[in-house]
């Protein structure tokens, strides 16, 4: 496929970045932004020379939620219609937040609406200090029903209705204490924080990283009341890595005193 709002390069390292590229109007979604960002981490999906992702935006904006001329276009549309196009907009965010690999992105700008739905799914969020944050969708009569999940999963349930229901802005500050970004720095310093973040994931086995990803939501599925289910879903997790063959690298390695095959890079 043909990407036109959005670029996508993978590096020898198997660092995939997805930069939006629709900086004229600050990276707002439409309905091809989303077909884009689908078929694109559907690829990364499948590539197994991919370790994680990296999505990212270009100009000053990280992503200002919808587009206007594509707000215009769905004032008129049918119920049916709505129901269609924000279905593709939910399988987008699913398949964001259930992609198998890490995925960081970076917030160099304002983060709005659905552009802060993008920082929740992802699985580290590192922002520069002057980003600003919203979810506006109240101040347009609008809720932010498709994202709500996934922000209320990072944010929790005491910021999530300040913030829903008044559509307030936040600071990159703020947006660290309620756990929606991970790290903060100057905007000038963001390109090298970029690159240390990327190399701390690089030091990860790339199987490994994955597998402890699946293992978050394995241990979340588990109720209170399953603590001896859980104690031997986790016991058997470990035991499977220890046998493994990236498992048995990083031990030898580690005893070795030298790096695993996969750190080369990092």
């Amino acid at each position: 496929m043909h990407y036109s709002l959005l670029t996508l390069d993978i590096d020898k390292r198997g660092v995939a970045k997805v930069c939006l590229n629709r900086p004229d109007v600050h990276n707002a979604f439409d309905d091809r932004l989303i077909s884009e960002l689908t078929h694109a981490f559907g690829a990364l999906e499948a590539n197994d020379k991919v370790r994680f992702a990296v999505l990212l935006g270009k100009g000053k904006s990280f992503c200002a939620g919808a587009d206007l001329n594509w707000m215009k276009a769905m004032k008129h549309y049918t119920q049916e219609e709505n129901l269609a196009d924000s279905s593709r907009m939910a399988e987008m965010f699913a398949l964001l937040r259930y992609f198998t690999k890490p995925l960081i992105c970076i917030v160099q700008g304002a983060a709005l609406g659905g552009g802060a739905g993008l920082v929740a799914v992802c699985d580290y969020a590192l922002a520069a200090e002057e980003a600003k944050f919203g979810l506006t969708e109240v101040r347009l009569g609008l809720i932010p029903a498709v994202i709500s999940p996934y922000v209320i999963e990072k944010i929790g349930l005491s910021a999530a209705r300040a913030y829903f229901t008044s559509g307030m802005m936040f600071s990159a500050q703020a947006a660290r204490e309620m756990g929606l970004v991970h790290r903060t720095v100057a905007r000038e310093s963001l390109e090298k924080a970029s690159e240390e973040v990327i190399e701390e994931f690089l030091k990860a086995g790339p199987y490994a990283s994955r597998r402890a990803k699946a293992l978050i939501a394995e241990v979340m599925h588990f109720s209170s009341e399953d603590r001896e289910a859980r104690t031997k879903h986790t016991v058997d997790a470990i035991a499977q890595m220890r046998v493994s063959e990236e498992g048995q690298e990083g031990m030898e390695a580690l005893l070795g005193g030298h790096k695993p095959s996969w750190a080369g890079n990092a």
